[in-house]
């Protein structure tokens, strides 16, 4: 599933690749997608106008147009967005699918911009969990993930008894991160998942934000959550790349977890 480096993948090729190109159509046809609107609604309302600007708060994503609408997308669960030039050529960025995609593969194409140039814009989504909506909301997400400051992070850990994962993937107190990225958090800490945030100490806290930020922009640069040291060993019989122990596994915040029984007190 995207997390936040996926997503910022995506709003990194908006904004390289699509910012200043009129909208020439829409297809907004896939009415699950486009919900609430109606066919036709999204395409009214851009039709005419350019995308001005790229924004993302953890896992959403939205653009300015010049004419005033806002342009919101979900990548869902297996959400690229693929943008092409009038000559043919095209790239990519969201999810990372293991067995890739090849050029000019759009069959999963369910919403697209067609630019005055010829190029398009497409949110290809083979689970079709993936969501487009003009001017969403975004006044219930937490802090981004990858700014949030050590302040907002300690208060956000200081409150109720909640396991540390589940208070890592509330997306109301800290917005971009998913399951991999959580575990991730937590192993490079050396913190417990399940651990409840209010027996952190000061210094685990210090860590876990040092883990926080480090993980985010590792897999943003790197290309994403995949890419990170833990996910590679985070299987059944999978071993810590930090010290060889057999890693566990179990559910916490009903979610499954991975974590090493040797360093994660």
């Amino acid at each position: 599933m995207p997390e936040l480096p996926e997503v910022e993948s995506a709003r990194s090729v908006i904004e390289r690749a699509a910012l200043d190109r009129k909208i020439a159509s829409v297809d907004d046809t896939d009415g699950y997608v486009c919900r609430p609107h109606l066919a036709g609604q999204i395409a009214s309302a851009l039709t005419g106008t350019t995308l001005t600007s790229a924004h993302r708060r953890g896992k959403s994503l939205w653009c300015d147009t010049d004419r005033g609408p806002v342009l919101g997308i979900h990548l869902g669960m297996s959400g690229k967005i693929v943008i092409t030039d009038s000559d043919g050529g095209e790239t990519d960025g969201g999810d990372y699918w293991k067995r890739g995609r090849a050029a000019g593969d759009y069959r999963h194409t369910r919403f697209s911009l067609t630019f005055a140039d010829g190029g398009t814009l497409r949110l290809v989504d083979p689970r079709r969990l993936g969501r487009v909506r003009l001017d969403p909301s975004f006044s219930d997400l937490g802090p981004d993930a990858g700014t949030i400051s050590a302040d907002e992070f300690t208060a956000a850990l200081r409150r109720g008894h909640a396991p540390l994962k589940a208070r890592l993937l509330d997306q109301h107190v800290l917005a971009g991160v998913g399951n991999l990225l959580a575990d991730e958090i937590a192993w490079r800490a050396g913190v417990n998942p399940a651990r409840t945030v209010d027996t952190l100490t000061g210094p685990e806290r210090d860590k876990l934000y040092q883990a926080v930020r480090g993980s985010v922009a590792d897999a943003i640069r790197d290309g994403g959550v995949h890419t990170l040291t833990l996910m590679t060993h985070r299987t059944p019989g999978g071993h810590c790349p930090r010290d060889g122990a057999e890693l566990r596994r179990g559910k916490v915040g009903g979610r499954t977890t991975f974590w090493c029984p040797d360093h994660q007190a």
